[in-house]
């Protein structure tokens, strides 16, 4: 190489060191945050000498509105007693359908409400509606919202397990109530050696009927079954604020 290619080289660049730079402390990662406690749900003060037995859950859902979501009444029940069976296995169940006059307005849920004589739903109804006490001028008034019987005019001295007797009939017009059934339905919760065999149904009815008189024959005996209420000129049926409905689950 020559001389002159050496001259014509540019000079060296400086050499830069690189300055050793102090490693951070190594930070320790923040524990992670306790998960917070559910809030717990307000407590209402309960009345003196009460214990809470259960809940109830209105659902306010009419078939073509479950159909849309490709289910039915039926199935919702089902799901939801399946769910309450796996978390509470000793939760005992009782289902009912709320029924309402086709075309009639108003939300779902309040629908359901009144239709099952939910209390605050019933209160705020009747602040609005003006009490009916005109007497029916003869027959008989089957008077479902206040658990009574009116014959030609005048109040009947029903037992609490005859009005329902009476009621279950009439609130399941034109269909024929098994004896077993009535036992099942009318005494719920009691123990086997406390329920009343098929035979005292017998004698509930006919105490029943001695007290309709003449208008005895609204219970009509289907030998060898049971027992039904068909539609008759001479009765009432006066629902009140939304139907009690028959079992449908």
């Amino acid at each position: 190489m020559s001389t002159t290619a050496l001259l014509d080289r540019p000079a060296t660049a400086p050499v830069r060191h690189l300055r050793a730079v102090d490693r951070p402390a190594a930070v320790e990662p923040a524990a992670p945050a306790a998960p917070a406690a559910p809030e717990q749900p307000a407590t209402r003060a309960l009345p003196a000498g009460t214990a809470p037995r259960g809940f109830a859950l209105y659902v306010g859902i009419d078939e073509a509105k479950a159909a849309a979501s490709g289910v039915s009444l039926g199935v919702l029940v089902e799901a939801l007693r399946r769910t309450l069976s796996d978390l509470a296995p000793a939760a005992e169940t009782y289902a009912t359908v709320a029924l309402a006059p086709v075309g009639s307005g108003g939300r779902d849920v309040d629908v359901v409400r009144l239709a099952l004589h939910e209390p605050s739903a019933v209160a705020r109804t009747k602040e609005d509606e003006p009490e009916d006490d005109e007497p029916a001028s003869g027959g008989v008034v089957v008077d479902i919202s206040r658990k009574r019987v009116l014959i030609d005019g005048e109040s009947a001295a029903f037992t609490f397990k005859e009005f329902e007797l009476l009621q279950y009939l009439v609130l399941r017009e034109g269909r024929t109530i098994e004896r077993t059934e009535l036992v099942t339905s009318l005494w719920q919760g009691t123990s086997d050696e406390d329920a009343p065999g098929e035979r005292t149904i017998d004698v509930h009815v006919r105490r029943l009927r001695a007290k309709l008189g003449r208008y005895e024959d609204i219970v009509r005996t289907v030998r060898g079954v049971g027992y039904r209420f068909d539609r008759h000129a001479d009765v009432v049926i006066r629902y009140g604020h939304g139907t009690p409905s028959p079992d449908r689950f």
